[in-house]
């Protein structure tokens, strides 16, 4: 038996009825709002997409949003890893605003991984899947 429950659908695909799911908003809770706006503003390379309230949305995929929101209690827990193309670009574009990482690893299938973490201990990781 899969490890994996096959409810007969794939990814993307719904049954009629069933009811689906067609968008992620990941919250990364902070400590202090102002702080994660201008590292967050450097980490996406531009200011937040939208603010609703309280919380700065990053739009990162068509259907796909990081929020940014202040939530002390919470903050330094979360862990999500983007897929990326430029991965050197994006992290020398890091390094010359002062966002450091962690060594860049090199998966047995090709995905080069790394790990980048916010001024909260947030865990945000960066995948750039292999070429050709």
């Amino acid at each position: 038996m899969s490890q994996h429950a096959d409810h007969g659908t794939q990814a993307g695909q719904h049954l009629p009825g069933k009811g689906s799911m067609t968008h992620l908003y990941c919250v990364v809770p902070v400590t202090d709002r102002r702080t994660a706006l201008e590292w967050f503003a450097v980490f996406f390379g531009r200011p937040a997409d939208e603010v609703v309230g309280s919380e700065a949305l990053w739009q990162v995929g068509e259907t796909a949003w990081v929020v940014v929101d202040e939530h002390p209690e919470r903050a330094g827990h979360a862990l999500l890893t983007l897929g990326v193309e430029g991965l050197d670009e994006i992290l020398a574009r890091l390094l010359a605003h002062g966002v450091g990482h962690q060594p860049v690893e090199t998966y047995g299938n090709g995905v080069r991984h790394v790990v980048i973490l916010d001024p909260d201990g947030n865990s945000l990781s960066l995948a750039e899947a292999p070429t050709g």
